[in-house]
């Protein structure tokens, strides 16, 4: 299976996909600082169903796996402090 790859580097909120798909990881390619935070929601915007929150400030794990389904749509907001830069794949 081939993913795509959407890169983000500043706070915001993003759409990534306006349908169902398959989450399947985020990469932390720079950590955030100030308890920048990374969160998930199965939905078009950030009133969908949160499917988990990143603490992008922490080295040690730069790879999330989630191999997850999402019904809606996939969201990314990432908030407070010093952005990380990320980069999505999904399907």
């Amino acid at each position: 299976m081939s993913f795509t790859a959407t890169n983000l580097a500043a706070n915001a909120t993003t759409n990534i996909k306006n349908n169902p798909g398959l989450l399947h990881s985020i990469v932390i390619n720079k950590i955030g600082a100030s308890a920048n935070t990374l969160k998930i929601y199965d939905g078009l915007d950030a009133n969908g169903t949160l499917l988990g929150t990143m603490d992008t400030t922490i080295a040690a794990a730069p790879t999330r796996v989630y191999d997850t389904f999402f019904r809606t749509g996939l969201t990314i907001v990432i908030g407070t402090g010093t952005a990380a830069d990320v980069t999505v794949c999904y399907s």
